[in-house]
């Protein structure tokens, strides 16, 4: 992607914020793995409100270290905007700061994974007018939460069907002393083995072309950017179709906002269709 077409999106923000109207609410939800409530934003668009019988696609969206439910919902951020433009509920859980969207093997109250996939989609399928099922479920986040968008949708295949990575740190083992990864899974001296375990680039085992509609977008300048591109590449040698896209940019916000713009689109088209697409 060049840089004219991120100009084109970011005025199109622009022109979107003054006229959205979609709802926003917290709600907590029940982790019995955990066994406490989880804070959770959902965002729903203002049709929802309007209708008791329509039923809507849904993205869950998976904040980054050192974020929490709130991190996308305010009235001037780009989700509010792009659940109305694409008629979504999107949802955004709490993280725990730094879970990494995992289940911790050395602490018992981090088992994000289970929680997102599991816990959490099965309650708003029944609270919410969802469509339930894989082609109408899509996971998406960036940093850690693009982390956690790959690591959960291509370990569980069945339940989401489109997956969007912003600059996420796919591949763990190259930061043992950042981001608070070794308090989840313990340090990379005392247990290798799980940083192994628990790198995205390492969960690929079985992910077939066609199973996934998977799109990864990170900027030039971006620390994650080596490890993104070993993604890329892993993917490609195993034939699985895929949208990898390196623009200008660091690990920042305004990028972060305006690759959300991209990935709903393709997540919308995959909604549509069947397969992602821009």
């Amino acid at each position: 992607m060049k840089k004219p077409v991120f100009a084109a999106l970011a005025l199109s923000l622009v022109l979107v914020a003054s006229s959205t109207a979609s709802n926003h609410q917290t709600i907590a939800v029940h982790s019995a793995k955990m066994n406490r409530e989880i804070p959770v934003s959902v965002i729903t668009p203002d049709s929802y409100a309007k209708s008791d019988t329509s039923r809507y696609p849904v993205i869950y969206a998976l904040h980054g270290a050192g974020g929490d439910h709130l991190r996308y919902s305010g009235e001037d951020r780009p989700l509010r905007m792009l659940s109305d433009r694409h008629q979504v509920v999107v949802v955004v859980p709490d993280g725990g700061t730094t879970s990494w969207w995992l289940d911790s093997p050395v602490d018992p109250s981090y088992q994000y994974e289970t929680f997102v996939a599991k816990e959490l989609v099965a309650h708003v399928d029944q609270a919410y007018r969802t469509i339930a099922e894989k082609g109408k479920r899509a996971i998406a986040g960036g940093s850690m939460g693009g982390h956690g968008a790959c690591y959960i949708g291509f370990r569980n295949k069945d339940v989401f069907g489109a997956v969007g990575n912003i600059f996420g740190g796919v591949d763990l083992r190259p930061f043992p002393d950042n981001w608070d990864i070794k308090l989840r899974i313990g340090t990379k001296q005392e247990h290798p083995e799980n940083w192994e375990r628990f790198s995205v680039v390492n969960n690929l085992e079985g992910l077939k072309d066609g199973e996934l509609s998977i799109i990864t977008m990170v900027g030039s300048d971006d620390f994650f950017l080596e490890v993104n591109r070993d993604l890329n590449q892993r993917l490609q040698k195993m034939g699985v179709q895929h949208y990898h896209i390196e623009s200008k940019g660091k690990h920042e916000v305004p990028y972060e906002y305006e690759a959300f713009t991209v990935v709903f689109r393709f997540i919308d088209n995959y909604f549509q269709s069947g397969k992602g697409s821009l």
